[in-house]
């Protein structure tokens, strides 16, 4: 058995039908060992550089992270030029060999629809297509918002649509064009992409569904980013629109991402679709002995204050209902931006309480006067 075990790490390995000139032996000592040599090397040096260089000095640590970064991205960059010599000087002469074996296996096409030939190779080269498509379109669309379209007289809306239009546009014609320099062939593909659209169409009716109302939402635009709505009950703001789906960072920042048939099928409650300012409604109960002519006074004086309303129009005072335990008084107070509605209101509720306290006016609590009759005498 050792005898065996000696012939096998000494002789030429095989994989399969594949030989190759080294033995196990000098994979183990030329390659694998330096490879681990190496990689305990680099976390050594990168650990040593965090804790006993960066660490100790005097700087923020936003900046050091930022240096810390770019070293580790020398390091991994000379890691894998030591990683190709090792592959080189493992296999020598025989490289070339190799390569061309693996090149033959990624290149010879599995499927062929006219005259496209589709490989391992072609769908590989897919890959920077699409991230290439994807920049383009975004550089295009951020081109167009800040050299163009905000030197023109448009709407917010048509700024949005315009630049949607775009984004996506370029981002189809670099795709097409893409594809169509590695080899495949558009139209040889079409009747493949119909057979297979009307499988799939059962199968994808909710994103088929939702593609079409992004379009929806991109053309009559009932939402555009930067607004704030409220969806599911749940308040937010319009961060991206995509054509599948939208997403939306409520007021205690969380995430939520919604599908667009969603938003198009069903009532949206915008708060900034044609004009950002909205009514912040108030409400507090004062005590029936209260002077209402001050109580709007008071109440007058302390809107004119905040740092959130408009002073045209005006607010309001408005007295809406007697209540059990008091009368019901509701401030009406305009502010300019709809995403400051929870600030503003809660800015007016703290001044309101501040103002009664100092003018003396009672804001009551729900009480029950219970009255007992004597018993008649006897």
């Amino acid at each position: 058995m050792i005898e065996a075990f000696l012939t096998f790490i000494i002789s030429p390995l095989q994989i399969g039908g594949i030989s190759f000139s080294f033995s196990p032996l000098q994979a183990l000592l030329r390659f694998f060992l330096p490879l681990i040599l190496l990689f305990t090397l680099y976390k050594l040096l990168l650990f040593l550089i965090k804790r006993l260089i960066l660490k100790p000095l005097k700087i923020k640590e936003e900046l050091k992270k930022r240096v810390f970064k770019r070293i580790r991205l020398l390091f991994r960059i000379a890691v894998f030029a030591v990683l190709l010599f090792l592959v080189l000087n493992l296999f020598e002469a025989e490289i070339q060999n190799y390569v061309a074996l693996i090149w033959d296996m990624l290149s010879n096409p599995f499927f062929t629809a006219g005259s496209s030939r589709i490989s391992i190779i072609t769908i590989i080269l897919t890959i920077p297509i699409f991230f290439l498509a994807s920049w383009l379109a975004k550089i295009s669309r951020k081109f167009m918002d800040t050299a163009v379209l905000n030197k023109l007289s448009v709407s917010s809306e048509m700024r949005f649509t315009i630049s949607a239009l775009i984004r996506y546009g370029i981002m189809v014609l670099t795709i097409l064009i893409g594809l169509s320099i590695i080899g495949i062939n558009l139209s040889s593909l079409a009747v493949l992409f119909g057979v297979l659209g009307i499988g799939l169409g059962f199968g994808l009716q909710n994103a088929v569904a939702n593609f079409m109302a992004g379009l929806i939402i991109i053309f009559e635009r009932p939402i555009k980013e930067g607004d704030r709505i409220l969806v599911n009950n749940m308040e937010g703001d319009v961060v991206h629109i995509r054509l599948r789906s939208t997403i939306i960072n409520t007021l205690t920042n969380e995430t939520i991402i919604v599908p667009n048939n969603q938003l198009v099928g069903n009532s949206i409650h915008n708060y900034s679709y044609q004009d950002r300012r909205i009514i912040v409604i108030n409400s507090v109960q004062v005590a029936y002995e209260s002077d209402l002519d001050l109580i709007e006074k008071v109440l007058l004086e302390m809107v004119e204050k905040s740092p959130y309303a408009l002073k045209d129009p005006r607010a309001e005072v408005k007295i809406m209902a007697f209540e059990d335990s008091g009368i019901l008084v509701e401030l009406w107070s305009w502010i300019g931006e709809a995403t400051q509605k929870l600030a503003a209101k809660a800015w007016n509720n703290l001044e309101i309480w501040r103002s009664f306290k100092n003018a003396g006016i009672t804001i009551p609590f729900p009480q029950v006067d219970l009255h007992v009759k004597e018993p008649p005498q006897l």
